[in-house]
């Protein structure tokens, strides 16, 4: 019995070690990033990004919380436009975000502060298609030198990625009316 608890231990230990020393290697920079084609112009989904009181109708993370505090800053819309959230949904959390960038129907740059994680550099491009605006949702973040911080970062491209390939699709569904 004693033998087999040192065992299980023993492989633990190995596992934990091997864990920590493969988030060594991972990098510190975190980046996510979804496309998705929409048939409409810039000009009618940038509306929906560059205003705030807009992200309602779209952003995956309201309708999950849709009783979400929200507080809007004076401006709603574009460079120092900002808002900031609170959820009882522990996924939501509470946090703030704040438009750094915003040049109209090509680009808007964003930073989010979620939970107190530090500030996460977001980003919308919109490019013109044949078919219609080519809409890229990112966000890029350093997560440090922490092992366990990296790991974690490591898994937020899965987390996040999949948060914005439903707002994308929301985009699509409101913008191509």
């Amino acid at each position: 019995m004693q033998q087999a608890l040192m065992i299980i231990l023993g492989a633990v230990a190995v596992i934990v070690l091997g864990l920590f020393v493969f988030a060594t290697y991972l990098p510190s920079r975190v980046r996510v990033e979804r496309s998705l084609l929409i048939r409409a112009p810039a000009g009618r989904i940038f509306s929906f990004v560059n205003t705030l009181r807009n992200w309602p109708q779209w952003s995956p993370w309201h309708r999950e919380d849709p009783q979400m505090k929200v507080e809007y800053s004076p401006t709603d819309s574009g460079q120092g436009a900002a808002y900031s959230w609170k959820s009882r949904n522990r996924n939501i959390g509470k946090g703030s975000l704040k438009i750094t960038e915003s040049r109209t129907n090509e680009y808007i740059a964003n930073e989010m502060n979620f939970m107190q994680q530090g500030p996460v550099k977001g980003y919308f491009r919109f490019r013109s298609a044949a078919t219609g605006t080519l809409v890229t949702w990112g966000m890029e973040t350093d997560v440090g030198q922490n092992p366990v911080r990296k790991l974690i970062g490591n898994l937020v491209n899965k987390w996040v990625g999949s948060d914005f390939e439903k707002g994308l699709s929301n985009l699509k569904r409101l913008s191509e009316i």
